[in-house]
């Protein structure tokens, strides 16, 4: 019996000294990206490297998103970090269509870089103007991503919506797909320039963008986070002049109850690996302190303010 008792004790000791060598339970966030072929993907890689590595404790787990469905997720206590768009966040602060109430839990983390909504058609369509979408076949995102959303909103302006179209969503890779094999004639998306689905689209297929200029006040009615930016000459192939488009803003949100010394590193870390960044998205390549800290209209979590005031961004 003895010999057992002792035996037992040693094998608690064991056990005792093993949970103490053990570190302390990881602090493990859920971070959602967007639609595979979008720049999202390979972004949201990125980061979860870089703050893993300059975050003691910190352990990511990356999953798919869209811009509207990320914003939910953390306001549903789902997700810890997304990227968000600056037009449909706000929408999700003020409680608006298709949010249906205003949410609390969600603060920009850093704005990154402008997005673009571009409409890109087949050239034997004969598609100049929305109007000219009715009765057509359009491919987009998913539910739940900002083009998507977009692509109702500017489908409106034109008095039109989806009943007057033939619309299918889906990723990126299989709206390109759609519309090398003819089976779509328009596509949506928001996303950078160049966008690498859109080149690739270029290559088996003639194609346009559509000028949106004369939709932007329409836009702006529904939106006032919309406005107009240029899709330089020579972005695509065969595109021998500058395109305006619908343009937001990309930015990172996390939830609001992250602690704020966390979400100071985490920010700090973005701020010093723009180099890394850029080599995965160029329009990130001019991004400082400063500019991550642009008002988007969505509230700063207070570890992002305490940083870019720190560093001279923020008075």
């Amino acid at each position: 019996m003895e010999v057992r008792r002792l035996a037992a004790v040693a094998a608690l000791t064991a056990a005792s000294a093993a949970a103490l060598a053990v570190p302390a339970a990881a602090d493990e966030w859920r971070m959602m990206t967007g639609p595979q072929g979008g720049v999202w993907v390979p972004l949201g890689g990125a980061l979860k490297a870089m703050w893993e590595k300059s975050i003691p404790g910190v352990s990511i787990q990356v999953l798919p998103g869209a811009g509207i469905s990320n914003v939910r997720a953390i306001e549903e206590g789902k997700a810890d970090i997304g990227f968000g768009n600056s037009n449909s966040t706000v929408d999700a602060v003020r409680g608006v269509e298709p949010f249906k109430t205003a949410h609390k839990n969600v603060c920009n983390l850093a704005t990154l870089y402008p997005q673009f909504y571009q409409v890109v058609v087949l050239a034997s369509a004969k598609i100049e103007t929305i109007a000219d979408l009715k009765g057509k076949s359009i491919t987009t995102q998913t539910k739940g991503n900002t083009g998507e959303l977009i692509t109702q909103h500017l489908l409106r302006t034109a008095g039109l919506s989806y009943k007057d179209v033939k619309v299918s969503f889906g990723s990126y890779t299989d709206s390109v797909a759609q519309m090398q094999d003819g089976h779509a004639q328009v596509f949506t998306l928001g996303t950078t320039i160049p966008a690498a689905t859109v080149m690739d689209l270029a290559v088996a297929r003639d194609i346009k963008l559509l000028d949106l200029s004369s939709s932007i006040e329409a836009m702006r009615k529904i939106n006032p986070g919309y406005t107009l930016v240029t899709v330089p000459k020579g972005t695509y192939a065969k595109q021998d002049a500058d395109v305006k488009v619908i343009g937001y803003m990309t930015h990172l949100v996390v939830s609001c109850k992250l602690p704020e010394d966390k979400v100071y590193a985490m920010a700090k870390t973005v701020a010093g690996s723009v180099a890394d960044m850029s080599a995965i998205n160029k329009s990130m390549a001019s991004l400082t302190p400063a500019a991550m800290a642009t008002d988007i209209g969505v509230p700063l979590h207070p570890g992002a303010a305490k940083f870019y005031k720190d560093s001279g961004a923020l008075k």
